[in-house]
Formats: structure tokens, sequence, C-alpha cells
């Protein structure tokens, strides 16, 4: 299993159960898929660098996981069709090796 980073700008307009709901749908999906989920940082409300789709500003929260290759792929296909997700990023975490 590797550790992964997702960093999501949820769309601001939610109410704050509304925004726990969807991070913990996230988190879901990748317990359902066989992963580990480690604390998730919520970083608050943030201006946009720039307008997407008429937003000008995004709720951040960045997901901590441990997954199989297969799981960041399911993730991020369940957030490009998820309405409230403004965007959206992966990165595995590299991992530090002791010389």
């Amino acid at each position: 299993m590797r550790t992964y980073e997702t960093m999501l700008v949820i769309k601001t307009s939610l109410e704050e159960e509304a925004r726990d709901a969807v991070i913990a749908k996230f988190e879901g999906v990748i317990a359902k898929e066989g992963g580990n989920v480690l604390p998730t940082t919520k970083l608050g409300k943030r201006r946009l660098a720039y307008e997407i789709n008429k937003n000008r500003e995004g709720f951040y929260a960045l997901l901590n996981y441990e997954a199989n290759s297969t799981t960041p792929a399911e993730l991020e296909r369940l957030m490009k069709i998820d309405e409230n997700i403004i965007r959206y990023l992966t990165v595995v975490k590299e991992e530090v090796t002791k010389a």
C-alpha cells in the first residue's frame, strides 16, 4: 500500500454538515476500496486565485490515506461527477528512506 494525499476544493455554498458529509463520503470510498483513512485536515475557506465556474472562494480539505493503486483513480472518478467539488489533486507521498 502507498500513502496518498488528495486536496479537495469544495463549494462554499454548502452548509457545514453537508460539507462534512461530502468529505465523509470520500473517506467511505477509501475504506470500501480496502484503504486506511488517516486524519483529514480541514483547511477552511480560502479565496481562489482565479474564478472557477463562477466560484471565487472554496473550502479546502486534505485527505490523507493509505491505499492500493486503483483507489485514487476511483476517488477522482467520483469527484469528477460530484457537483460540490470545484477542484481536486491527488499526489503520492514519498517514503522517507534512512541512509
